[in-house]
């Protein structure tokens, strides 16, 4: 349903999220996950760019009375999802499990079609690694 106007004039779409701590969302996207880490503002306070190569990136801004979200904010697509939790667990991340969901050892959910394993940020937000694989 269009509603009869002109097309909204739309350059570019991104997603973002609350956290409670910038600084420690800075030194935990920037140094232990080895994000792409900007201030989004010239002077340097206030949110944060996160990005990975070219892609538009994520805004994370300052939210005083944070309340972590109840699902997934943030999925980065790895190529080998064990090689990336090993990786991660390395870094201090502690992988997240869930009764619902069979994971193996690492903590890796194998469904049709990907692999993800969940993780949070220090505002308690979730994450997850999670692989694609081509389905038939």
């Amino acid at each position: 349903m269009n509603g009869g106007g002109e097309r909204l004039q739309v350059t570019e779409a991104f997603s973002s999220f609350a956290v409670d701590d910038l600084a420690a969302a800075r030194d935990f996207y920037g140094a232990t996950l080895g994000l792409d880490v900007s201030s989004a503002l010239p002077d340097g306070a206030g949110p944060l760019w996160v990005r990975v190569g070219d892609e538009p990136g994520v805004l994370v801004y300052p939210k005083p009375d944070h309340i972590p979200a109840s699902f997934t904010v943030l999925n980065l697509s790895v190529p080998d999802i064990a090689e990336a939790v090993d990786e991660l667990q390395t870094r201090g991340i502690t992988f997240q499990r869930y009764p619902q969901y069979e994971q193996d050892a690492r903590g890796i959910f194998h469904g049709e079609g990907h692999s993800i394993a969940w993780f949070s940020d220090p505002a308690g937000n979730d994450l997850c690694v999670v692989q694609m694989h081509e389905t038939n």
